[in-house]
């Protein structure tokens, strides 16, 4: 399976994926929040409608950045809405939390670490059993080269982070720092912030099958 995973749209830039995919079929479009940059919400609905159109599959969690209203927008489009759901995939197990932790900003999506731990403990609880697992959160876990600032401060989840370190999944999709692009690893578990589609970055997740075993291959591009 490939996957092209992005995130921090802020409602533009969404057509380089069409013109990627084009030329470079994927299987699945994970996209791990800030769809819009405050709004409105028709434009989230129009732009998860538009990258549905190319009949590849689109799942989405929304961002901090996205605002109040947006998950019905993302039910009420083609896309799937991962955000507190699990989801199977060619027994792949992908499930999602959006927003972020607290920011000094007060944007409109933030949960405190309680919030996050406890429903992101009930959604892990969910996945045993699948050959591979996909945590897609918005939030980058604490700690790591995926939510370092640019001061050299971490500003990730220090609960996304314990799941993390708890659950053992294979892949943590994320986003929101956009100055930390780049791919980590907590454990065994490999981290990848794609960093920001308006700048024209992504990352391909490929999952092959060798030998019996799922090999998983993560890099990020420039579309």
């Amino acid at each position: 399976m490939k996957i092209l995973a992005v995130s921090d749209l802020h409602g533009k830039g969404y057509q380089i994926i069409a013109d990627y995919i084009k030329k470079n079929p994927v299987d699945l479009i994970v996209i791990a929040g800030d769809i819009t940059h405050f709004g409105p919400l028709e434009l989230a609905e129009d732009i998860l409608n538009n990258l549905c159109s190319y009949e590849v599959p689109v799942v989405a969690v929304p961002g901090n950045c996205d605002p109040p209203g947006i998950h019905s927008k993302i039910d009420n489009s083609r896309a799937i809405n991962i955000h507190g759901k699990n989801l199977t995939i060619k027994n792949i197990g992908i499930c999602g939390f959006g927003g972020s932790n607290p920011t000094p900003f007060d944007t409109p999506l933030e949960f405190d670490e309680l919030e996050i731990y406890n429903e992101l403990n009930k959604l892990m609880d969910k996945t045993e059993g699948h050959e591979i697992t996909i945590l897609v959160t918005h939030a980058p876990p604490h700690g790591t080269k995926v939510d370092r600032l640019n001061s050299g401060d971490c500003a990730g989840s220090e609960s996304l982070r314990k799941i993390i370190e708890q659950y053992k999944p294979d892949i943590n999709i994320c986003g929101h720092i956009h100055e930390a692009k780049a791919i980590d690893k907590i454990g065994n578990t490999i981290l990848v912030n794609p960093g920001e589609l308006t700048q024209g970055f992504a990352s391909l997740i490929d999952i092959k099958e060798r030998n019996g075993k799922p090999e998983i291959d993560v890099k990020i591009v420039e579309l």
